[in-house]
């Protein structure tokens, strides 16, 4: 079956990073798109970025230019690195598959991780 397991979560102050992992099994890596989501306390689940199996991403505007996300197919692995974090990052963040780059758009992806905690405090 498919399974996500993501790391990196942690407390970290305003302007710190982050790098978060998410590493698949159970899916054909190379050839799926990866998306990185985030629920806040109180708040629905958002879309953070997306990478196609050629790389292509998509980004919210509230982190572009601060996040990106990268993956290394030889390691199955998607990464999220997060610069200049600001307190209202604050939230866990879930690694996600079943869409394309474009589905992601409209939807989430069928198959979830676990979640990983990050704290952002001010």
């Amino acid at each position: 079956q498919v399974q996500l397991v993501e790391s990196g979560g942690a407390l970290v102050q305003t302007g710190g990073s982050l790098r978060l992992s998410c590493t698949a099994s159970g899916i054909i890596f190379n050839i799926n798109t990866m998306g990185w989501y985030r629920q806040a306390p109180g708040k629905q689940r958002e879309l953070v970025a997306a990478i196609s199996s050629n790389s292509n991403t998509n980004y919210a505007d509230s982190v572009k230019g601060r996040f990106t996300i990268s993956r290394d197919n030889a390691k199955n692995t998607v990464y999220l690195q997060m610069n200049s974090l600001k307190p209202e990052d604050t939230a866990v963040y879930y690694c996600n598959t079943g869409r394309s780059l474009a589905g992601y758009a409209r939807g989430m992806g069928d198959y979830w991780g676990q979640g990983t905690q990050v704290t952002v405090s001010s």
